[in-house]
Order: C-alpha cells, then sequence, then structure tokens
C-alpha cells in the first residue's frame, strides 16, 4: 500500500509524458522551384531522410537547428502549386518560406537585389479575345482587400525583410507586389505594363500559386526573391550570368531567417 501511494504522483504524470512523447514535429516548409535555389540549403541541412512523392523529392530533417521540409518543386505555376499542396497534406508544417530567383520591374533595382512579396498577383490570369488579352484578376474568394491579390503572413514578411536587409544591406532590399505568370519575361514594353497595372515590384513563375494554396490550407506564407534579372530585354543573358549567385542570396536569407525563429 505504501509503494502505491508513492507511486500515485508518477501515475498521474504518465499521460502528460505519454502526450509530449506522442506530439507531431511541427515543420517549416521551404519551397523553391529549380535545384540551384535549394543547393545551399541541402549542403547546410542535416537529412535524416529523402522521401519521394509524385516524382517530387522531399528533404526532412534539421536546418539552422530547426525541423523543416525541402524541395524542389519545379518551375511553373502548376508545377509550384503541385509541389507545395503536396507538402502540406504529407508534413505537419506550420508555415512555409519560398525563396529563388525573379526578374526585377523598377528602374532603381538592381541584379541581385532582393525583393520580399508582402502581395502577389497572377498577371496572365485573364480572356484572349479578339482585342487582345483582357486580365480578369484571380480567385475571387482570395484576398483582403482586392480578390485579384493574394497576401502573405506579415509577420514573416517582417522576418524577411529584416533578414534581408541584415544579410544584403537595406538599399539592396524591397518590399511590395510580386507578379507571377506562366512566361519568363524579357520586355521592357511588358515589365512596364506589370508596373503600372499592378505596381509590381518584380515577375516570376510560381509565387501566387504557392499563397493560394498556403491560403487554401490556414498555413503562414512569405515569398523571398532575390533578382536575377530586370525583365528586359537582357533578361536572358543577364539570368545565364547572376542566376546562380541569385539564388545563393535568397537561400542565404532562408538560413537567416531559420536563425531568427
Amino acid at each position: 500500500m505504501k509503494l502505491l501511494h508513492k507511486l500515485m504522483p508518477l501515475f498521474t504524470l504518465l499521460p502528460f509524458i505519454s502526450g509530449c512523447q506522442n506530439k507531431p514535429v511541427e515543420y517549416i516548409g521551404i519551397v523553391s522551384a529549380m535545384d540551384n535555389e535549394i543547393a545551399l540549403l541541402l549542403d547546410e541541412m542535416k537529412v535524416e531522410k529523402k522521401e519521394t512523392d509524385g516524382s517530387i523529392d522531399y528533404y526532412v530533417g534539421k536546418l539552422r537547428n530547426k525541423d523543416v521540409v525541402v524541395t524542389k518543386s519545379g518551375i511553373g505555376k502548376i508545377r509550384a502549386s503541385l509541389g507545395v499542396t503536396t507538402m502540406l497534406n504529407d508534413y505537419n508544417i506550420k508555415e512555409v518560406y519560398f525563396s529563388g530567383i525573379a526578374g526585377g520591374l523598377l528602374d532603381e533595382e538592381n541584379v541581385l537585389d532582393i525583393v520580399v512579396a508582402d502581395s502577389l498577383v497572377e498577371h496572365d490570369y485573364g480572356r484572349y479575345t479578339n482585342d487582345g488579352f483582357i486580365w480578369t484578376g484571380g480567385d475571387p474568394g482570395m484576398g483582403k482587400d482586392k480578390g485579384e491579390y493574394y497576401y502573405c503572413d506579415p509577420e514573416l514578411v517582417e522576418l524577411a525583410y529584416n533578414c534581408s536587409v541584415e544579410v544584403m544591406g537595406e538599399v539592396h532590399v524591397f518590399k511590395g507586389t510580386i507578379a507571377t505568370g506562366d512566361q519568363f519575361i524579357e520586355n521592357e514594353e511588358y515589365c512596364h505594363r506589370l508596373r503600372e497595372q499592378f505596381d509590381a515590384y518584380a515577375c516570376e513563375m510560381e509565387g501566387a500559386s504557392i499563397a493560394v494554396a498556403c491560403d487554401k490550407y490556414n498555413i503562414p506564407v512569405v515569398v523571398i526573391r532575390a533578382l536575377s534579372d530586370k525583365a528586359d530585354g537582357h533578361a536572358h543573358e543577364s539570368y545565364s550570368d547572376f542566376g546562380d549567385k541569385a539564388a545563393k542570396n535568397s537561400s542565404q536569407i532562408i538560413l537567416k531567417m531559420l536563425e531568427s525563429r
């Protein structure tokens, strides 16, 4: 009887101990479109396992002592949406960081500068008519102010911006709308159109689709882009020269964000 009395406090703790042991791991999901955009992260990461779903590889492990899942989704809105949706279904993701390279749209921006998205828009969402392309906006159920804009999590935006400034210097960091479409833009006239119509700071091919998927799952998300080019007539040449360096810059910011969490 005395022994049972002594063991009673332990019995009362057993449900708590069991609950702690069974608590599922919460991961930070890190998504990029291309190999060079995750290369540094994988080099720095302690990979515990690699799992493949739908031919997409997911690397699970520790990065800067944080539990993470890292994947390369592939280029374009469809592949990005598939990659992040599969991640959200297969893993207990608490927030998503999407990083990589993009084309700059502002005169004051330079190649290798950083743009942190506070909102995103699908610039190629619309109708082709006899009068040309008519933009009609995105998912009407999205957005806090306008249905055509998709919003990043304000806390993650602030974290990404501050970490970008720490890594790159304030003069090299911008925050604003990023325009997403399934085209690599290398045309000055279209750059002007994206600036005028959407007040966009950069253009790329995945960000908005990532934001849509995360919104549907109610998962906080932020999109960080390093500029490999200015989306003008020299964009392809600039991308070839600076793409890897820009990709590395975006990864450095992800590492700094993880250190700050």
